[in-house]
């Protein structure tokens, strides 16, 4: 049964990425759509749809972050897959309303496979993912989750775009028309899923228990194995 609270976490991953892929398809196609001035938009749009529904969803507003937090097992399956499809569902609707605006249809831009659109992806996504980790481990406040978030994508962004279109998102590239598997769909949900791992396993007290317990048992098996060799 679909509660209220529900309807309303699913409304707000629609409308974050929504807003998020609108604000790069205006910024990106103007005459100023240079890197840096996308970050700028893409981050005051996280941070401000973060700050607005966030509460509600968590406003991931990205399948790669839905993706990377399920794997950390902090969002269940079928709450993952809803959040995922209201993201791609938002970005369609954006892509929609921009060539609406425009009055003209987008050609793809996503290129085909290449390795470094790949890796530079999946840094920038990293980075964008270790950033939001961090204010969701640590309990920030909504405000500060928000205004974190949204510096880290823009440093996440800049840092990826050197070598790729700096998307960090699959719903933004399928809104942008650059839905490419092996790169701007493949690299994003690697990169999250490392970055928020990784700030999961060492930087905070579960995780570093769960490591402690790894390390620990694998002594453990090594003297164990000593003995019986005896």
């Amino acid at each position: 049964m679909f509660t209220r609270q529900k309807v309303a976490a699913l409304v707000g991953e629609l409308l974050g990425a929504g807003v998020l892929t609108l604000l790069i398809l205006s910024v990106q196609r103007s005459t100023i759509g240079v890197p840096f001035f996308v970050a700028i938009a893409a981050g005051l749009a996280v941070a401000l749809m973060s700050f607005a529904v966030g509460n509600t969803s968590g406003g991931h507003f990205n399948p790669a972050i839905t993706i990377g937090f399920w794997t950390a097992r902090r969002i269940s399956t079928a709450r993952a897959i809803l959040y995922v499809a209201a993201q791609l569902l938002g970005a369609w609707f954006a892509y929609a309303l921009y060539t609406y605006f425009v009055n003209n249809t987008l050609q793809q831009v996503g290129g085909r496979y290449s390795g470094r659109v790949l890796a530079a992806e999946a840094v920038g996504t990293g980075i964008f993912a270790f950033g939001f980790a961090a204010a969701v481990y640590q309990r920030f406040t909504r405000p500060a989750i928000a205004s974190f978030c949204g510096l880290a994508l823009m440093i996440g962004i800049v840092a990826a775009s050197s070598a790729s279109l700096g998307l960090l998102n699959p719903a933004v590239a399928l809104g942008v028309r650059a839905w490419v598997w092996g790169t701007y769909v493949l690299g994003p949900i690697l990169g999250a899923i490392i970055g928020i791992n990784l700030y999961a396993l060492l930087f905070t007290d579960s995780g570093a228990k769960d490591l402690a317990a790894v390390v620990n048992t694998g002594g453990s098996n090594k003297k164990t194995a000593k003995k019986n060799k005896k």
